[in-house]
């Protein structure tokens, strides 16, 4: 019997990357799921790979979110499982943004997050409780250059995750957040094209290289079964420890060390 039997699960952001590889394993795990995605054709083709339904939404629409995720529930026969995955970034200087810039990622990856939730909620206590995994980032724990507004709104998805926890324990639904370091996805591919990147990035990390989607699926996976039935406001970093090491003493005592 797999992690899931049973479970109705939907995974937003699912067209590619960690959504689509949570959705293939949830799948496997024996959920029913519902891919949802602003991309229609790619969550339609992630769906026919898992026997599931798709919805195209996009998150930063409240109106949408609240449609899609009632839809998706019609269609399961009610939610258990709930993934706010959907998220993007982007790369230059603070004062580089534009505001239309910082808007749309924050309002994908935290506004579209809050939305899930607040569209999960009354779903979740009608299925009389269930779990919701929102999806952040090591970004958002140890801020990195360039990405200022991206990790400013995954600093606040894992403070939404903690009040959500607090507030709906009570009524049995379950909220975690996964953070993620450095994963090969359609989105970091261009890394790979340059040793000179990917080598010092690999060496950096204790681990001595980069994850896959799969094995941040994994962790979300574990977090929405119920072997995770008593973890909640739960911050899971999946980053092959590359959080570990002191950037300021790190080389001194590796020499010292003889390393």
């Amino acid at each position: 019997m797999g992690l899931l039997e049973g479970h109705r699960a939907l995974v937003t952001g699912a067209a590619s990357g960690i959504g689509a590889a949570t959705a293939r394993l949830m799948a496997a795990e024996g959920a029913r799921v519902a891919v949802v995605d602003r991309d229609v054709d790619g969550a339609a083709a992630v769906a026919a790979e898992v026997d599931g339904v798709s919805f195209g939404v996009d998150v930063r629409d409240a109106d949408a979110v609240g449609d899609g995720f009632v839809r998706a529930a019609d269609a399961l026969g009610g939610l258990s499982v709930v993934v706010n995955n959907a998220g993007i970034g982007s790369l230059k200087a603070l004062h580089a943004y534009e505001p239309d810039e910082v808007d749309l990622l924050v309002g994908v990856s935290f506004t579209g997050t809050f939305n899930g939730l607040r569209a999960a909620v009354p779903l979740l206590r009608q299925n009389g409780g269930g779990s919701i995994v929102n999806m952040a980032s090591v970004s958002g724990l140890r801020p990195t250059r360039g990405e200022a507004p991206y990790a400013a709104a995954k600093a606040a998805v894992v403070a939404l995750t903690m009040s959500a926890a607090l507030e709906y324990g009570p009524d049995g639904i379950r909220v975690n957040v996964v953070s993620p370091g450095f994963i090969r996805t359609p989105l970091t591919d261009f890394v790979w094209s340059n040793p000179a990147w990917i080598d010092p990035l690999e060496a950096a990390t204790p681990l001595r290289r980069a994850g896959t989607a799969e094995e941040v699926a994994e962790a979300v996976v574990f977090l929405a079964s119920d072997r995770a039935g008593y973890v909640t406001g739960h911050n899971l970093v999946v980053d092959g420890g590359s959080m570990l090491p002191s950037a300021q003493v790190d080389h001194v005592l590796r020499e010292l060390l003889g390393e």
